[in-house]
This record gives structure tokens, sequence and C-alpha cells, in this order.
């Protein structure tokens, strides 16, 4: 048996070098994998692509890697943290803003192996014509995403996406195996599956570590071969003291 259980997270998280590009599961703060972001801080990882559909709205999860100032890109739909874009607007992060369904496909592509497909979402917008800021310098925009190859369908006008293939996937199950076979439950469900599909080496923390054959094949969400290593999850942890008295200060 192939076991994939690792007891030493800190230990089995550290193969992440800082500059890696992250694709991250969850859907707000459901099935957020908080354990293995607190890790990455703890690890003092920074200069990091991360690719997860949200923020979120607090200094957990992604929030504290924004924080902190470990962010060099997001490539995401929703960084509605106002800390994110006092970071963008100063030129310290970059953003490569996404619509939600056309995100998930592209992870689930770079997962299955497809290079590319066509889109009408954001056909016609500054998401696709390389007018929207990429980053900021001096209060302007700096530079632009590039303009994306169009191609009519029906009538329709389509824009080329490519497939997202990360350096580690990071996700959170209700339930996993040893072989790392996967359950998720409800919303968590969303883009858990497709971050792990979506990273080259893929780490996911299971509230519940169970027997092998415990999860019925017709019941796993993900199976194992998307799998690296699986540890146990841990509640969430705020950002440092001083990050968060500094934006006690702010308010």
């Amino acid at each position: 048996m192939n076991d994939k259980y690792r007891e030493d997270l800190m230990a089995a998280l550290d193969v992440v070098p800082s500059g890696s590009s992250i694709a991250v599961g969850g859907f707000g703060s459901s099935g957020r994998p908080d354990a293995l972001l607190n890790a990455l801080c703890d690890l003092d990882k920074r200069d990091l692509h991360v690719i997860v559909n949200n923020v979120g709205d607090d200094y957990t999860g992604i929030g504290r890697l924004v924080v902190e100032g470990r962010l060099r890109r997001f490539t995401g739909s929703f960084p509605i943290l106002q800390t994110f874009y006092d970071d963008y607007f100063a030129g310290r992060v970059e953003l490569e803003l996404i619509p939600q369904g056309t995100l998930a496909e592209r992870m689930r592509a770079g997962g299955a192996g497809i290079a590319a497909f066509f889109t009408p979402s954001a056909a016609g917008t500054m998401l696709s014509d390389g007018t929207f800021p990429l980053t900021y310098a001096d209060g302007r925009p700096a530079d632009h995403l590039p303009a994306k190859e169009l191609r009519d369908f029906d009538g329709r006008p389509h824009v080329l996406e490519h497939g997202i293939t990360a350096d580690f996937g990071l996700v959170k199950a209700h339930q996993g195996d040893r072989l790392g076979n996967l359950r998720f439950r409800l919303s968590a469900r969303n883009f858990n599956p497709l971050a792990a599909m979506s990273g080259r080496t893929t780490f996911a923390e299971v509230e519940q570590l169970v027997a092998v054959d415990a999860i019925a094949p017709d019941d796993v969400h993900l199976p194992g071969v998307f799998v690296k290593h699986v540890v146990m999850t841990a509640a969430p942890v705020p950002a440092s003291a001083e990050y968060t008295a500094s934006m006690r200060g702010a308010a």
C-alpha cells in the first residue's frame, strides 16, 4: 500500500519553496485548507502565486497570506479583502481576475491534460481585450493582462483560455484515507477537487482519516491518484499579533 498519510504536517509541507504557484481549494471559508495555509505562513513561505476562487473577508486562510505580505500574484474571481486591494494598487501584488466558471474549468482542464479551450465568458470585456491592469505603480496601471485570442462560434464571440497547472495543490476534505481517496462535504466540494487536480503535487488535509475501503467507491469525490500527501486538519490560526494590531489601527 502506498501510504500517503504524514503525521508531521510542517515537515511534509516544507518541500514547498517560496516563489511557488499554489492552487487552493475552498468556497469562501467552506472547505478552505487552513491548516496547510497556516503552515505556509509558519514556515515563512513568500513570493507565492495563489490560484483560488476568493481571498476571503478576514485575516485567516488566504487573508493571512495577504496581510503578512506573502503573495506575489493572485489568480481568482473574488479578491474582496480590502487589504488585498491596498497591496494591489500600491504595486505589491499582481491580480489576474477570472470569471468564476472559467476559473473552475481552467483548473479542471489543467488537471485533465487539456491545454486550452474556448468560452464566451469575458468576450468583449477588459478581461480579454488587454486593458485590465495586472499591476500598478505610482498609482497608475503598470502592466496589463495580455489580450486573448478571439474566435466566433455559431455567431457568438469566444475567447481562448488556457488550462491551469500549479506547482502544488492545497485542499481540504471531510474524509480521506491513507491512499489519498477523498470525500468532500456540501459546498466544500466546489473547488477542492479542481485545485487538487491542477496541482502537480497535492496536499490534502482531512477532518476524518478513515480506513482504506471505508469510503465506498461511488462516494469517492477525488481518487487518490491526484493526491500525494494526506495530513490531519487543525483549527484556523489568525494573522500575527502585530499585523492584527496594525489593521485595527488603520480602521
